[in-house]
């Protein structure tokens, strides 16, 4: 059985919620298979980051539960 490989520019990519909404500091997300494609809004046709779908989940769980920022302030970053 093979994946199904998805191209980027096919994708439906999806700004954070945490944009700035002023169009910069812009993450888009779009689910490619195998796994979580991520890139930066402002160059569309530029590189784009594929992660696992399982750390991808991971990191949206550590970011909802504050957990990366208090380490950032217990590291003093």
């Amino acid at each position: 059985m093979t994946s199904r490989q998805h191209k980027p520019e096919d994708a439906a990519w999806v700004k954070s919620s945490y944009s700035d909404g002023t169009g910069n500091n812009c993450v888009e997300v779009a689910r490619l298979a195998p796994g979580v494609g991520i890139r930066d809004s402002k160059n569309r046709p530029g590189p784009t980051l594929l992660v696992p779908a399982t750390a991808w989940a991971t990191f949206i769980d550590l970011v909802r539960s504050d957990a990366v920022a208090t380490d950032a302030r217990l590291n003093g970053l």
